[in-house]
């Protein structure tokens, strides 16, 4: 009998690009036929057959609290009989900005978007109109969403694609997109020597989750706001991925360095689609309604989403005091692969940084004979080196046991 996966993917075929509305999705890298999940429920979804998986995806980085959290779908059951969206500000949506603010408190003000690739392409936009300058730099590996002059040497589906840029770019888009090393200031500084007086903001994600995990190098960092504070440049914080997900706040908070502007996603929105913006007020004066730089949405601030994202940071706000026990279960994980892969003498990398983690095979083929074996076993990792995986609050130490004696029977294979 055919499967139900199956079916629905051979349909989905007809109709959507290659099956799938975002091309990692389409398991491509890993080399096997995607998941098509039905539900989920704490750390397990659900796929049309009925098969379980551990879920380290987490709607890649999202849903931080597990699926289906009774608290939050109540609230939004309840959210949801009010009506859609109006196009209006709403109750939610400021409630959303004040719990925001409250936990970066640098963050006077916010502009809510509807994903992270708007977050950064309206914050950019922000700061060429602050300063009045083209210039922008950004980091190899690093990928900051679609928008196209942000798609030069990006990490993420590009790298499993094999490809620096996207087709359909015209070079004229990315002529004021400067890239450099991520983690060597001494090249920054030359940049900075030769476009100095051109470049209104570099942008960087505080934790690399796009190549992998790339883990935190407060040292950088201080230095790239040492250097955009003398030119007077902005520094903006990609913290799309990462915000909420070390403590309850920002990588920037955490580590004591206020950048100019932050832009967030994900996790705010509670697994719905959802991106912000914010900095000071001196600087977010400057957008429409109240300065000359435009940026509009129809479904930005829908109290659907808002009201989403405010249950989940309300609860991480009671959780607060448990990531310490969520980074502990990662490194667990972690080092209990490491010391799987010196015993089965395989060359496989683990990065881990908070809980974030990712794997690279040397050769991609293992990789993939790997990644079957997992997911023979119920255990869905990203299908693909290049992302990053994920734990919640819902994930349990024997989530993380199960999937060690899972990796350990999979890296036999390989």
């Amino acid at each position: 009998m055919r499967s139900n996966n199956k079916k629905l993917f051979s349909k989905a075929k007809h109709y959507l690009v290659g099956g799938v509305d975002s091309p990692v999705r389409s398991f491509r890298y890993a080399g096997c036929r995607p998941l098509l999940i039905k539900s989920g429920r704490g750390s397990k979804i659900y796929d049309y057959d009925g098969n379980v998986y551990s879920d380290y995806v987490l709607s890649w980085g999202a849903s931080i609290l597990g699926h289906a959290r009774a608290d939050i779908a109540a609230g939004l059951k309840e959210r949801i009989g009010f009506g859609i969206n109006f196009g209006t500000t709403n109750e939610p949506e400021v409630e959303l900005a004040e719990i925001i603010h409250q936990a970066v408190p640098f963050v006077d003000k916010i502009r809510f978007v509807n994903s992270g690739t708007e977050a950064v392409m309206s914050a950019i936009r922000l700061a060429r109109g602050v300063t009045k300058r083209d210039k922008i730099l950004k980091f190899e590996n690093s990928y900051h969403g679609s928008a196209d002059f942000l798609l030069l040497k990006g990490g993420s589906g590009l790298s499993s694609l094999k490809i620096a840029a996207s087709a359909g770019v015209p070079d004229n888009f990315l002529k004021d997109t400067l890239v450099a090393p991520y983690g060597n200031i001494e090249l920054v500084k030359e940049v900075f020597k030769k476009y100095a007086a051109q470049i209104a903001a570099v942008i960087v994600e505080p934790v690399g989750g796009n190549h992998g995990v790339i883990p935190l190098n407060r040292g950088f960092l201080l230095g790239l706001r040492k250097i955009t504070k003398e030119t007077r440049s902005l520094l903006i914080f990609d913290e799309v991925i990462t915000g909420f997900r070390f403590g309850f706040g920002t990588v920037a908070s955490l580590i004591g360095i206020k950048p100019d502007l932050i832009c967030l996603g994900k996790i705010i929105g509670g697994g719905l689609p959802v991106g912000a913006y914010g900095g000071s007020s001196k600087i977010m004066n400057h957008l429409a309604p109240l300065g000359k730089v435009y940026q509009a949405s129809t479904f930005s601030g829908n109290p659907i989403v808002m009201q989403a994202g405010l249950g989940t940071l309300k609860a991480l706000k009671k959780l607060k005091n448990d990531y310490a026990r969520l980074d502990k279960l990662t490194e667990h994980l972690a080092l209990g692969l490491r010391r799987i892969t010196q015993t089965k003498k395989v060359q496989l990398k683990i990065e881990y940084c908070g809980s974030m983690f990712s794997i690279k095979f040397n050769e991609k083929k293992h990789f993939q004979k790997f990644y079957k074996k997992l997911l023979d076993q119920g255990v869905y990792f990203a299908p693909s080196e290049f992302e990053a995986n994920f734990l919640s609050f819902a994930h349990t130490a024997k989530d993380i046991e199960d999937t060690l004696v899972a990796a350990e029977k999979a890296l036999d294979k390989v």
